[in-house]
């Protein structure tokens, strides 16, 4: 496998990060990673090997704000902003590996990101792999929380705030919280505008699951202390087309960091051969 990695501005002058890796012979397909709230595509070396092994590309972005991105820490405009930076990782993925067939992968707030973009903006892509996506919390904020949240979505939309994770709900392998805590890209800040996106837009998904065409593989923690494992389920309960769920007992937030991930990688690389065809 090759690593490649570069930046790109994007129209509103935030320079972004990207980076990939590529199998030796030829992919078979290309995902593209969309990231979780506060973490960077570093994390993310070990799914991309095993992606690589069994023949796919990967190639994905810091979101602004995050990582080696620009932007301020945790904040983006407006949800819409989002949507659009994923549109130019599809370009860019096409650009790179042209008749391959694309996946969209997103985790945590990166699920939450890839369910929308599939719901809102259609795209002619393969395939989408949402893991943990943050549909809804596990503990969802008081009413009061809430309402002044709105107003402040509207007075102040980049005021920024602790995000709340709670860490020891990240995998049940205390090296993989000690290498987050210690991650130098990891941030814990998100502004009020993105707080009020993810809440809103994750049931906005929900509502209209029963919309969604494109052949989805969910990936839920029935441990999750972060985002809802119920929300996930409920969500596939509305698919009407291709959906696979699956729940893994008694894995927390990150199951791609848990300690049987291979046993995850496997499955989830077996759903990507199971949906590819050739390019």
């Amino acid at each position: 496998m090759s690593h490649i990695e570069f930046t790109k501005q994007s129209p509103d002058n935030v320079a972004f990060y990207f980076q990939g890796w590529q199998p030796d012979t030829s992919p078979r397909g290309a995902v593209c990673l969309v990231h979780g709230l506060g973490e960077h595509t570093g994390r993310y070396a070990h799914v991309a090997a095993a992606l690589n092994a069994a023949g796919y590309a990967v190639l994905g972005f810091d979101l602004r704000g995050h990582g080696k991105s620009g932007g301020p820490r945790g904040h983006t405009p407006t949800y819409d902003t989002l949507m659009d930076d994923i549109g130019r990782l599809l370009d860019e993925t096409t650009a790179r590996y042209p008749g391959k067939p694309q996946f969209l992968y997103g985790h945590s707030l990166g699920g939450n990101l890839v369910l929308n973009y599939a719901l809102r903006r259609k795209p002619r892509i393969a395939g989408v792999v949402a893991t943990s996506p943050a549909i809804r919390v596990t503990n969802p904020l008081p009413a009061v929380q809430v309402a002044l949240a709105k107003v402040m979505n509207k007075l102040q939309p980049g005021m920024q705030m602790a995000n709340g994770l709670a860490l020891d709900g990240l995998a049940r392998d205390p090296e993989v919280i000690r290498a987050y805590t210690s991650d130098p890209l990891v941030h814990n800040k998100i502004s009020v505008r993105l707080a009020m996106g993810m809440l809103q837009t994750g049931e906005w998904a929900l509502a209209h699951a029963a919309e969604f065409t494109l052949p989805l593989l969910l990936v839920h923690g029935s441990a999750d202390k972060l985002t809802s494992a119920a929300a996930s389920q409920e969500f596939a309960a509305k698919v009407r087309g291709d959906c696979t769920l699956k729940v893994w007992e008694g894995f927390y937030h990150e199951t791609h960091n848990e300690p049987e991930k291979a046993d995850v990688l496997r499955f989830m690389v077996d759903w990507l051969r199971a949906h590819t065809t050739s390019g």
